[in-house]
């Protein structure tokens, strides 16, 4: 049911012209279609009319999509759909909105439906509160049935019910995990009912339920009625060699047998791999198409080079490699992650009757996701929720792993869900954030990369695409997408009047990564063509003396007197403005976080304002 897009599509329902007109604006940004009864008219193309009773049209539209959100009474819409509820892992998400807009309430399908993101999704719009009422969601954490969807991991049998119900008692539950990412652990770690231990531990007895997550089958602790579940990462990758035309049955019995000998699950395989000239075994691909796995296949050349534990000179002599099953499947593990591998099972030979199947199994150190990642570049704007395009919080709340700095990662962190990979790093470490973001995407997730203003301005955007570049792999395409955020000039500007009304530019006073003989010579150029300034980073606590000499250059072809303005903070809760002048300006507090605005020679002060002339012909004014 797990699905980076699983806001999508959406069915709106309203009944007044009240509900309809507080739903419409959200149809553009969800890509939801608004319902309305007919006595109403129609807004747009993007509201459709329900031609019998509600019930009968709910009952239509149920299952065609994956949220339905009412702006209706609760207890109306719980008697409607009363009748359509079959099971948390099949049901749409249900959202009910109160007529005046103030609440948003998660009604079903919270976890697995994922009405719990859209809720807080929808509320970020509407500048509502959000009603969740998960016990998961009041600790802060991810639902348990949902835990593994993000990494590719299998539900396997347990009592999923009493686990979740333990952990809703805050009840002691231990937690066994061998192999897999550990990246979902950082919701649990504070919480001192959690505890985890390794496979070889045993089992503490004290604990009310387990979790076990593995990629092999785990034997239910029936004798202590202790509730067990399992989760299953996708980590065990199987090279396959075989006689011509083995059919699907023969691979499945064989795979089988093996797995069964070895105590191994197979919903924890990760994918089928074999040599070229199998690419078009048909027992080998319909076994990939039922178990919905991707299938490999290697040159011989590629597969000769790897170090293999039982080399075959026969194999070697016949097809050019001295192994197909163990250099597939080695191989293969290593392809996606460059991680460590074990040869968990050498090859095996299964024979059925004059048909033979070779087996053999690496585990790799990282599981396969399965699914193309996504990396969205984001600018959040000055900091204030309410200056975040909509798209861009959509993006955040639809992420797998958000990363950032620590300082922009706070000012949004109520947007945030539980269960997001949340990766801060210092603001001097922008290339391991780069790195780290393109990394996660390639791996399979959906990963937002934060920056303060825009994305594309003195921001990650430009150094997380050249990281991509350089790490590019055919198999590892993903998905990008750019959400632009009112950058720090713009902000700025916005808070003192008009300044940027004619040709204005930006430079930045760091020299971390461009020379300072250069950013003098672009300073320079731009007083003497009298271009309004915004100046970024102008003084750093080790890093002082470039403002004064960017005032000094200025003072060389401006008026003492031309207006600056310096602003720190922008719509943020400490924010500072100062209105001064070019001759004044170093009297005043700056630093990183402060922006400093130089008009040209037709700028002016009017009474708080500043104000930049739309062209040359008007006198200047001074207030």
């Amino acid at each position: 049911m797990y699905s980076s897009n699983i806001l999508y599509p959406v069915a709106m329902i309203g009944t007044t012209n009240q509900a309809c007109s507080l739903l419409h604006p959200l149809c553009q940004d969800l890509r939801g279609i608004l319902y309305m009864p007919e006595k109403l008219p129609l807004i747009d193309e993007k509201t459709l009319y329900y031609h019998s009773p509600l019930k009968n049209h709910l009952a239509d539209i149920f299952l065609k999509n994956r949220a339905l959100v009412f702006c209706l009474a609760a207890g109306a819409v719980v008697r409607l759909i009363a009748p359509l509820l079959k099971s948390k892992t099949h049901d749409p998400a249900i959202i009910v909105i109160d007529p005046e807009g103030k609440f948003v309430i998660s009604l079903c399908g919270g976890h697995q439906g994922g009405a719990d993101k859209l809720t807080k999704l929808i509320a970020s719009y509407l500048n509502a509160e959000p009603v969740i009422t998960g016990v998961s969601n009041t600790l802060n954490l991810p639902g348990i049935d949902i835990l593994g969807f993000p990494f590719g991991w299998r539900r396997g049998a347990g009592k999923w019910k009493d686990v979740s119900y333990a952990i809703a008692c805050q009840k002691t539950v231990q937690i066994i995990q061998e192999g897999g990412s550990f990246l979902w652990r950082k919701n649990f770690l504070n919480n001192y009912n959690f505890k985890f231990s390794l496979p070889d531990i045993k089992r503490d007895q004290k604990s009310t339920s387990y979790i076990i997550i593995s990629h092999r089958k785990y034997p239910l602790d029936t004798k202590a009625d202790i509730p067990t579940i399992q989760w299953y990462p996708r980590v065990l990758w199987i090279g396959i060699g075989s006689t011509r035309g083995a059919s699907y049955k023969l691979i499945s019995d064989a795979i089988s047998t093996v797995f069964d000998q070895h105590g191994l699950a197979p919903e924890a395989i990760a994918g089928i791999a074999s040599v070229d000239l199998k690419k078009d075994e048909i027992g080998i691909i319909k076994y990939c198409q039922i178990k919905q796995l991707p299938f490999f296949t290697y040159s011989v050349n590629t597969l000769d080079k790897v170090s293999v534990p039982n080399p075959s000179a026969i194999v070697k002599q016949e097809l050019g490699t001295a192994s197909v099953a163990e250099a597939a499947a080695i191989y293969s593990s290593n392809y996606f992650f460059n991680n460590d591998t074990v040869l968990l099972v050498s090859k095996q030979i299964v024979k059925f009757e004059d048909q033979a199947v070779t087996i053999a199994i690496a585990q790799s150190s990282t599981e396969y996701i399965g699914r193309k990642g996504k990396l969205y570049l984001v600018g959040i704007g000055p900091g204030s929720l309410d200056q975040i395009t909509p798209a861009a919080k959509k993006a955040i709340a639809e992420a797998d792993a958000i990363v950032g700095y620590s300082l922009y990662l706070d000012l949004i962190k109520s947007l945030f869900h539980p269960g997001q990979i949340i990766e801060d790093l210092p603001i001097t470490e922008e290339e391991k954030r780069a790195e780290r973001s393109v990394e996660l995407a390639q791996w399979g997730l959906n990963v937002v990369v934060i920056s303060s203003g825009d994305c594309g301005i003195y921001a990650m955007g430009g150094l997380v695409l050249e990281k991509l570049k350089n790490t590019y792999k055919k198999d590892n395409i993903i998905d990008i997408k750019i959400f632009p955020g009112i950058t720090a000039l713009q902000a700025a500007a916005a808070r003192v009047g008009t300044p940027l009304m004619h040709d204005f530019c930006a430079i930045s006073l760091s020299d971390l990564l461009t020379p300072w003989s250069v950013i003098k010579k672009r300073l320079k150029a731009a007083a003497q063509g009298d271009f309004v300034t915004a100046i970024y980073n102008p003084k750093s606590k080790t890093r002082t003396h470039q403002i004064i000499v960017a005032r000094a250059i200025f003072l060389k072809y401006r008026d003492p007197n031309t207006p600056v303005a310096l602003v720190r903070c922008a719509y943020r809760k400490n924010e500072t403005i100062v209105l001064t002048t070019l001759n004044e300006m170093l009297g005043y507090y700056i630093d990183m976080l402060t922006t400093v605005l130089i008009g040209n020679h037709s700028t002016f002060f009017y009474k708080d304002l500043v104000i930049t002339p739309r062209g040359y012909h008007h006198k200047k004014m001074q207030k």
